[in-house]
């Protein structure tokens, strides 16, 4: 019964630790899409109806690229307009796998 216990404790163990780095790999993609995709589109070419409206730039793009970790993180906690800011909305760690993930869209 003991060596029954060990045993479901050890792969309740692993299947956590399996979940959470799964989970991590994934948020910046995933928070692009909850938060980013409806204006900047799932490619971040911006061809959505609203970011065509708005005439957003193509975040693949080596103008935007360009710009170093940094200024992409404090573009998206301050906002550039017509963009809103997320600070106080997404945490500093969730707008670092943002910029990783815009990283992933380079052309």
């Amino acid at each position: 019964m003991k060596n029954l216990i060990r045993a479901s404790i050890v792969v309740l163990t692993f299947a956590v630790l399996f979940a959470t780095s799964s989970f991590a790999a994934d948020t910046g993609a995933d928070l692009y899409k909850t938060k980013c995709a409806s204006c900047h589109g799932a490619t971040g070419a911006g061809d959505t109806p609203m970011g065509t409206k708005l005439k957003l730039k193509d975040l693949s793009s080596p103008e935007v690229q360009k710009l170093s970790d940094e200024e992409l993180a404090t573009v998206m906690e301050k906002g550039k307009k017509p963009m809103p800011a997320y600070e106080g909305k997404l945490t500093k760690e969730q707008i670092q796998e943002l910029v990783k993930y815009i990283r992933t869209l380079k052309k």
